[in-house]
């Protein structure tokens, strides 16, 4: 064995050591070994919209790309999981395009159009745009309620991390592996008033929203994409807190 190759085995073996039994990289939209262990579920095969529909309940018109659901011109105002969830721990991976605005929506408690409104108004929304602020319409925000802690976005064209969690009236938001936001929604007791006394649009008292409902990735105007989208049921395994931690 020359000393070139002798130092190359030596290199790749430290490697392995360090990283682990068990410890080896996922692929994209596949869950490791310990999610699977774990009780995570895979939302998306990366090939296919298979389980998904557009919130019209219709096929998207947007072929998968780069792994991954873009629901920009899908043919409706988001692409939307068929199940229903009530609490839940939601990781995804998006990455936006210039000037996009987007989000990712939750309890969506109903795909009908009511009293004029889109179908947003339905739900909630964990804003995701093209800002380096951190105000009531910024990445990591629920939509026109709760501000994010800071912008921990990267810039556009780069790949994030988002995990919602959502039981009872809790909802929290990690963000690049920085906590965001965390609100109780049984403190939005009254229509189109936060918490505060400051006024937001809805008119809704946020703590009698339905606490089931759909996850939606919303088509804003722009190109965004959205991949490796797992979810953990808290119904199902209650006591479950931190997400596993070999996806890196």
């Amino acid at each position: 064995m020359n000393h070139l190759l002798a130092r190359s085995l030596c290199s790749l073996t430290v490697l392995l050591c360090i990283a682990g039994p068990g410890e080896v990289e996922a692929a994209d939209n596949v869950l490791t070994s310990s999610e699977r262990r774990a009780g995570w579920q895979l939302l998306f095969d990366g090939k296919t919209s298979d389980g998904w529909m557009t919130s019209d309940s219709k096929p998207s018109r947007r072929p998968i790309e780069q792994s991954a659901i873009n629901p920009h011109r899908c043919g409706a105002y988001m692409m939307v999981h068929k199940k229903m969830w009530t609490d839940f721990r939601l990781k995804l991976d998006f990455k936006i395009s210039p000037r996009c605005n987007s989000g990712i929506f939750f309890r969506t408690w109903t795909l009908k159009k009511l009293n004029g409104r889109d179908v947003g108004f339905n739900g909630l929304e964990i804003a995701v745009d093209d800002t380096r602020t951190a105000g009531y319409h910024d990445t990591g925000a629920l939509y026109d309620l709760v501000k994010p802690t800071r912008n921990a976005m990267k810039p556009a064209l780069e790949w994030n991390q988002m995990e919602l969690t959502c039981r009872g009236p809790l909802v929290r938001v990690v963000l690049n592996g920085v906590p965001v936001l965390k609100t109780n929604l049984d403190h939005f007791d009254k229509k189109h008033t936060r918490p505060d006394g400051t006024p937001h649009k809805f008119p809704f008292a946020f703590k009698d929203h339905p606490r089931r409902g759909y996850i939606g990735l919303q088509d804003h105007g722009a190109d965004c994409w959205f991949k490796n989208i797992n979810l953990l049921d808290l119904s199902k395994h209650p006591r479950q807190v931190k997400p596993p931690a070999d996806r890196k």
